[in-house]
């Protein structure tokens, strides 16, 4: 008994799968008999078709094939649309993020426009790497975003668009302190100052600023100490105007404790060589 169930099982699949495959060959079959054969208006209805059934492979071969022919008919703009859009579920964002613009462009009075702005910006912030890599693409988004909202800033996309903004910067942010830091950890203290005293200028409303205020503390202390005798001096003292400023700026950082003992090593060091008449 038991056997013949197994077999209508079996039987059973069997059947089912013929039946899938030759769905699927009937489906393959009639597309390509579309794209060799059909005509740019059966062509174009099969696309959105297969747009709507989320095979979007197909319906961009499709619409591409018809966009140069109906370009500047009633049509065009529609099947634009759905081609950035195809692009764009297809995660191909730097394709997405080009043919979005394009359509604003080219379509700047369609009640369409504002959402292909937005999509050109989202597109580019889906491609936006993470902060250990090059950030040019990073920079592109925020400037795509940010014309966005000067051009539409009552968009009911805003608030997403300022978010977006908001982790785009924070991105930056946090590229440039990296890169800033790694001056100090690979010894190259005079570059490490100038790159975190041009980061607490780019971002002077950044969280990360209180560390960098730190490490530029400890950057003058380790170039003091690596300092020929006559530089020593001016270097150390350049040292105890960083503590006060990090100190008055921040008196419950966490790096309190590390900066004082820079500070009364200074101290210490600014003494003893008074005492010795070598600085």
């Amino acid at each position: 008994m038991q056997f013949l169930n197994f077999a209508r099982l079996k039987q059973f699949f069997f059947v089912f799968l013929v039946a899938i495959c030759t769905l699927l060959w009937s489906g393959c079959s009639e597309y390509r008999d579309l794209l060799k054969k059909g005509s740019w208006e059966e062509q174009y209805e099969a696309a959105l078709k297969y747009y709507e059934a989320k095979d979007y492979y197909r319906a961009t071969v499709l619409l591409e094939n018809v966009l140069p022919i109906i370009r500047g008919t009633q049509k065009a703009e529609e099947a634009q649309f759905y081609y950035a859009y195809a692009h764009y579920y297809e995660r191909k964002y730097i394709l997405s993020a080009h043919y979005f613009k394009e359509f604003y462009e080219t379509y700047s009075r369609s009640e369409k426009a504002q959402e292909s702005m937005f999509m050109h910006a989202y597109s580019l912030y889906l491609e936006s790497p993470n902060p250990s890599l090059e950030q040019s693409s990073t920079k592109e988004a925020i400037d795509a975003m940010q014309r966005f909202i000067n051009r539409y800033p009552y968009s009911d996309y805003k608030d997403r668009a300022e978010a977006i903004l908001d982790e785009l910067q924070e991105k930056l942010e946090l590229k440039a302190f990296r890169n800033a830091t790694q001056y100090f950890h690979l010894e190259r203290h005079k570059a490490a100052i100038i790159a975190l005293n041009n980061f607490q200028k780019d971002f002077p409303d950044s969280d990360y600023n209180e560390e960098a205020s730190y490490w530029k503390l400890a950057s003058q202390f380790a170039l003091a100490e690596q300092s020929i005798v006559s530089k020593q001096k001016e270097r150390y003292y350049t040292t105890i105007e960083y503590y006060q400023s990090f100190i008055d700026k921040y008196p419950e950082s966490k790096f309190v404790s590390r900066a004082e003992t820079i500070y009364e090593t200074c101290i210490d060091k600014v003494k003893k060589n008074k005492s010795n008449n070598t600085i």
